[in-house]
């Protein structure tokens, strides 16, 4: 796989704390703790449009689904997770 690379310039304060999260949770770089991060952060932002989209259809099925809201949720959350390899079973 093809990388590219950015420049990224931190507070000392931000990096302190990802040196210290580095030893703390296992990373071996700060490239892959900030490779992370932002898998996480893109993850999220996915979730959040997923959820908000089904809050945008809850009641236009009016008794037409069996499915509850929290249901559909779950199961857009994990089609999320799924995408990124992360297996929740």
């Amino acid at each position: 796989m093809y990388m590219e690379s950015i420049n990224l310039k931190l507070e000392k304060n931000l990096l302190k704390n990802i040196d210290i999260s580095l030893k703390r949770f296992n990373f071996s770089t700060r490239t892959e703790f900030i490779r992370d991060a932002i898998r996480d952060k893109l993850t999220e932002l996915e979730k959040q449009e997923a959820i908000k989209k089904l809050a945008e259809l809850k009641g236009s099925l009016k008794g037409k689904s069996k499915m509850s809201y929290e249901q559909a949720r779950e199961i857009a959350a994990r089609n999320i997770f799924k995408r990124y390899g992360v297996d929740l079973d």
